[in-house]
């Protein structure tokens, strides 16, 4: 990729990394040169054109555009989309910044091509209060990154008894969720699919049995076996799925399951699709990626909730993934503390971040460029009935711009999240992100 447009500042080269820093948060006034729109719903979908960006607004589209006091981006094969949406990401703040701080957090997002990101409640306070959300909301209103608190369905996220949903829902919050914590009881879970029957809010669920899975350490299976480690049964999160489709078809509600990672699972959520129901799922980057095997190396930044599964259960996620099945993909950002992972496995604390190498990473599996975009684009904003942006003349610019080929290697310089505990660093990716435009903002990687 080539910048030709941020020249000098006050006799400083544009390479120069603290200016080159500014210039990347200034309100920018852009012209972006032969990009292959990616958005199904555009009439440009997959056409070369020039886009003309003032204020913050797409003044034009056309083949070849002219500007004065414009900043140009042009690249090899440079594409851009709509702003790319996670659903289900921890940024740590409040209460556990020594993790990630909501800065940090947004800079591994916008890295990642992120426009958009919906984060857990599992902080300390748990955002599980209306002042709780409304403080996440304006806490993040001068980000680049759209922020979107999920709330706690439960108080505290214990599972025990529910929030103030109504008043969180008023405030702002799309969705409930316990995030990490997956809601255990039938009764807690059947009231709150009851209240959101009636308002345009989603409950997420992580499926996972306790009093099955309960002290285990990874997949229950050969592998598990050989290491000599105890066993989470696939069983615990497919009866939990099993279930909460039980309660969804009573209650006629809207329900979204994340961390999808076995094939029986998989088969019932489709089955439940086919009937009608209002569900939807996505599944993580890892679950994709590996499997079970992988943890005979012991690395802790795999140790994961949901686990690693089988062979048989990553390959159903990958056939899976463009069949109408997994709505979209989520990449269960969880950064921790080097203390809380170079540790002994069984101490080690569950987690990895990934919202810089979820794109890559699926681009490179999956190999299937435009349907991951319309997955983290339009399908992830529709679950949540967030209203999807267009690439059009008159619009607000909301872009991720990226290159779909280039292929590179994840060094841990890249990173930008506080935390370091990904298991992708030093491996190899296809998908450049270049950087975002949104809320007449850019925001550009320096590598």
């Amino acid at each position: 990729m080539s910048l030709n447009t941020f020249g000098n500042f006050e006799g400083f080269p544009a390479s120069h990394f603290f200016f080159r820093y500014l210039l990347n948060l200034i309100k920018m006034n852009v012209l972006l040169k032969k990009v292959t729109i990616i958005s199904a719903s555009s009439a440009f979908h997959k056409q070369v054109k020039d886009i003309l960006i003032i204020d913050g607004i797409i003044q034009k589209i056309n083949d070849d555009i002219n500007a004065a006091d414009v900043q140009v981006l042009m690249g090899n094969n440079l594409h851009a989309s709509i702003g790319w949406m996670d659903i289900f990401a921890d940024f740590a703040e409040p209460g556990y910044e020594h993790r990630e701080t909501l800065q940090t957090g947004v800079n591994a997002a916008a890295a990642g091509g992120f426009t958009d990101v919906m984060l857990v409640p599992n902080t300390n306070p748990v955002i599980g209060s209306k002042s709780s959300v409304e403080f996440l909301i304006q806490r993040a209103a001068d980000f680049a990154v759209n922020i979107y608190p999920i709330a706690a369905v439960t108080k505290n996220a214990e599972g025990n008894e529910l929030a103030e949903m109504y008043d969180m829902h008023a405030s702002g919050a799309l969705a409930f969720s316990d995030g990490k914590n997956s809601i255990q009881q039938s009764g807690i879970i059947l009231k709150a699919l009851q209240y959101v029957a009636a308002k345009n809010a989603v409950i997420i669920q992580v499926p996972d049995d306790k009093s099955i899975s309960d002290g285990g350490l990874m997949n229950e299976g050969i592998i598990s076996t050989r290491l000599g480690l105890p066993g989470k049964p696939a069983l615990a999160e497919e009866i939990m799925i099993a279930r909460d489709i039980a309660l969804l078809r009573y209650t006629n509600s809207r329900l979204h399951i994340t961390g999808v990672s076995t094939k029986k699972g998989l088969n019932i959520i489709a089955a439940a699709k086919k009937e009608g129901l209002q569900v939807t799922c996505s599944v993580t980057p890892y679950h994709v990626v590996f499997c079970d095997n992988e943890l005979e190396s012991y690395d802790t930044n795999l140790k994961l909730n949901p686990p690693l599964r089988t062979q048989e259960d990553r390959d159903a996620i990958c056939a899976a993934l463009f069949d109408g099945t997994i709505d979209t993909i989520a990449s269960h950002h969880s950064p921790q503390h080097a203390d809380d992972k170079m540790c002994e496995f069984e101490y080690a604390k569950n987690g990895m971040i990934g919202l810089q190498t979820l794109f890559a990473l699926i681009n490179k599996a999956a190999n299937n460029m435009e349907d991951i975009v319309k997955m983290l684009t339009e399908n992830a904003r529709s679950i949540f009935g967030i209203t999807i942006p267009f690439i059009k003349e008159a619009e607000k610019a909301c872009l991720t711009i990226f290159e779909p080929d280039v292929e590179y290697i994840f060094e841990e310089g890249m990173n930008k999240s506080l935390s370091k505990n990904s298991a992708f660093t030093g491996r190899e990716m296809k998908g450049k992100v270049i950087g975002i435009i949104n809320k007449n903002k850019m925001v550009l990687n320096n590598q």
